[in-house]
């Protein structure tokens, strides 16, 4: 093509008050607003007229509209957005870990849609404290003397020991130095603490002597940290936390335990490895535990320390606490999951990690027929469909070794391969993330909330009809 026909060509593209006018455009207007409609208009074109051209005006305008709407739809889906889950990975870090409750949700738009009395006590009309609304109940389920909240267990870690070892000894048993994610690791949780870590026993066996004959004058805390994101097997030994807090009693020195995932229920009531819960720790003689919000309790994401009033009393004061506060909606969807626990009995049926894994096979099968007729009956036979078995897992660092049998939909099309159809589910409208098993892709049922099952096949359909 010479400069000359390419200059006919370049004009037939429309100006932007051109495209302005056009209906489809007015409604990309109404839902983005004008001014930057018209800002992307002018990139499409500039794209367009630096590509080879060779459609009719008609074509062009078509072109700029789909464009415009793939432009503007990429950047509202660049921020924080809802995914659907079909990894059957339960607590997926990435992912957001833990879904709420509907009652959770509830809260947190009531609270956050006024004034809330988040420092305001209503019963004496004066300043209240924050912790009010969540240690009763964290005190009433887990039998502590006192609880607080911060925003992570991290935090509630490097807290506890800021304030009750600062300058003083930490007694860790070396198979306890865990890394908790993201390359934080307790030895450097404790450092940044102000406290000295004492490394004792091996990276397979501790005994309560190794704890012993380390203690001396400086040492402050004992501390005993759950290794809930991973298991040594074979020729071991630890130091139940019984005897740790016979220990600490005879020295008078403060036993801590960080229980990581930290379950107040009982897994083993859903078929579940058993998990040390937190009630089980206040019970057996710790004066500190901290735990996630966000991992098998089902909650937000925070961290939460149960213990004697004395010590919780001494690190509501740290000025530290300030900054790692938590804020009106963290609490109101705390204090809506915790409520559930006083009836545990029916925590399958309301906590939403729970009932995700206590799922069973028959379960999951019909869930897993369910979406596929679903799809089924909107993509007109174009996909094949097909209910496999898969392995699920529990995730965010809990219960490690714990294999979940799961169900699965697994999709071939006849136009895209695993990895195109994989990619085009994760940048929908609504995001689907899944994975590929043997060449197709698998949508696991057990992550995947049955309101979301209509999405699934409305995007499936779009993406059949690209």
């Amino acid at each position: 093509m010479d400069n000359f026909e390419r200059q006919l060509l370049l004009r037939e593209i429309p100006q932007v008050n051109y495209m302005l006018e056009n209906n489809d455009v007015k409604k990309i207007s109404e839902k983005f607003g004008r001014k930057i409609v018209v800002e992307k208009i002018r990139i499409v074109i500039e794209e367009f007229r630096k590509s080879p051209i060779t459609m009719t005006r008609k074509e062009i305008e078509q072109f700029i509209i789909k464009r415009l709407y793939e432009i503007l739809e990429a950047e509202e889906n660049m921020g924080l957005n809802k995914v659907i889950n079909a990894t059957g990975i339960v607590l997926h870090t990435n992912l957001g870990r833990a879904p709420l409750p509907k009652i959770a949700i509830d809260n947190i738009i009531k609270v956050a849609e006024g004034y809330s009395n988040l420092e305001y006590d209503l019963s004496k009309g004066t300043r209240g404290s924050r912790y009010s609304h969540i240690e009763p109940i964290l005190k009433k389920i887990t039998g502590a003397e006192a609880a607080m909240v911060v925003n992570n267990n991290a935090a509630a870690v490097f807290l506890s020991l800021n304030t009750l070892a600062m300058d003083k000894e930490v007694i860790i048993s070396r198979g306890e130095q865990v890394e908790i994610g993201g390359s934080f690791r307790i030895p450097d949780i404790i450092a940044r603490s102000s406290a000295k870590m004492i490394e004792v026993g091996t990276t397979n066996k501790t005994r309560i002597s190794d704890y012993s004959l380390a203690i001396t004058e400086e040492t402050a805390v004992l501390l005993k940290v759950h290794t809930s994101n991973y298991k040594i097997t074979g020729f071991t030994e630890e130091v139940n936390l019984d005897a740790l807090c016979r220990l600490g009693k005879e020295n008078n020195i403060i036993v801590m335990e960080d229980l990581g995932s930290g379950s107040i229920y009982d897994l083993s009531n859903i078929g579940l490895t058993y998990e040390p819960t937190v009630g089980e720790s206040i019970k057996n003689g710790a004066d500190l535990v901290t735990f996630s919000g966000d991992k098998l309790l089902g909650g937000p994401q925070a961290g939460i320390i149960v213990g004697k009033k004395d010590l919780i009393d001494k690190i509501k004061k740290n000025p530290l606490t300030r900054m790692l506060r938590c804020d009106k909606l963290t609490l109101a969807a705390l204090s809506s999951v915790l409520n559930l626990y006083y009836d545990m009995d029916d925590l399958p049926k309301k906590v939403p990690v729970i009932k995700m894994m206590s799922l069973k096979g028959e379960e999951l099968t019909v869930l897993a027929e369910k979406l596929k007729d679903i799809i089924t009956k909107n993509l007109e036979g174009s996909l094949e469909l097909q209910i496999i078995d898969d392995l699920d897992e529990v995730g965010g660092g809990s219960l490690p070794g714990v294999i979940l049998d799961g169900k699965a939909v697994s999709i071939k099309s006849s136009r895209f391969n695993a990895n195109e159809l994989q990619e085009r589910l994760r940048k929908a409208k609504t995001p689907i993330i899944c994975r590929i098993k043997q060449d197709k892709v698998a949508l696991n049922i057990r992550t995947i909330e049955e309101k979301d099952f209509e999405t699934i096949a409305l995007e499936l359909k779009k993406i059949a009809g690209e």
